[in-house]
């Protein structure tokens, strides 16, 4: 029936002193009418799901030392290397690994394929390769003669050429400082010769190619000597005269090895 005004307040008041005090819509519900189904408690909602736990990145230089570490030959090593993964790879021609005789005495270790290298596969064959076989001519070491007492094994930092023939860059010498090693080991030569920086800094753990150089030191187990690399010799002849210097102790070196 209708109320009113009087009846309707009364009413409103009798609900506040029930407790009532929030309006939920236009029209009343009459809750008995609605089954048990209307009165039974709402099911809890979820909690929203947690983010999925992404997996940090592989570190490379791990991988490459697993991978390094899993080679029994220089084979081995090569196809290894040459399935790293690395960003210099889509920019370059071919894979440069080494050249020379496996077993040699004497292992001359340089920092990255040029242009001339990327083309042929090999290292150190362009102008600065060729100045390095004539000084190396001058101390009776040929990397053409497999003859130990004339012997000689060559590789690079890097199997890769950098785009524009720059330098290795410090994290690029990380990530395959662990499979210079392994080369080293694999190809036990006697006595090394670390010509620039870029091969001071993965095997020394230091540059300044030009305090360093001379200098008698031991990597992988073994004994190391630093000298300019011949790309240098060739911007700047004067120093000829200081790698002639460490020719002749390397060939010392060698003689009494």
């Amino acid at each position: 029936m209708d109320l009113d005004l009087l009846h309707a307040r009364a009413a409103l008041d009798w609900l506040l002193e029930l407790g009532a005090d929030e309006a939920i819509g236009e029209e009343p519900v009459d809750r008995y009418a609605l089954g048990e189904a209307a009165r039974a408690p709402k099911a809890p909602v979820p909690p929203p799901m947690a983010a999925p736990v992404v997996a940090p990145p592989s570190d490379p230089v791990a991988t490459a030392r697993a991978l390094a570490d899993g080679a029994r030959t220089l084979p081995e090593l090569a196809a290894a290397m040459e399935g790293f993964d690395c960003d210099l790879k889509p920019g370059a021609r071919r894979f440069v690994f080494a050249d020379g005789t496996p077993g040699a005495p004497l292992m001359v270790v340089g920092e990255a394929p040029g242009r001339d290298e990327d083309i042929e596969g090999r290292p150190f064959v362009g102008v600065a390769g060729q100045l390095l076989d004539r000084m190396l001519a001058a101390i009776g070491r040929d990397r053409r003669d497999p003859d130990p007492a004339r012997s000689v094994y060559i590789a690079n930092v890097l199997p890769w050429r950098p785009p524009g023939n720059r330098r290795p860059e410090q994290a690029e010498i990380d990530r395959w400082r662990p499979f210079l090693r392994r080369h080293i080991e694999l190809a036990a030569p006697k006595v090394l010769l670390i010509t620039g920086n870029s091969p001071a800094l993965a095997l020394l753990g230091r540059g300044g190619i030009t305090q360093i150089r001379g200098t008698w030191m031991e990597a992988v187990g073994r004994p190391a000597l630093p000298s300019f690399h011949p790309g240098y010799l060739l911007r700047n002849p004067p120093a000829k005269r200081e790698a002639w210097a460490d020719l002749l102790a390397l060939k010392a070196r060698l003689a009494a090895s």
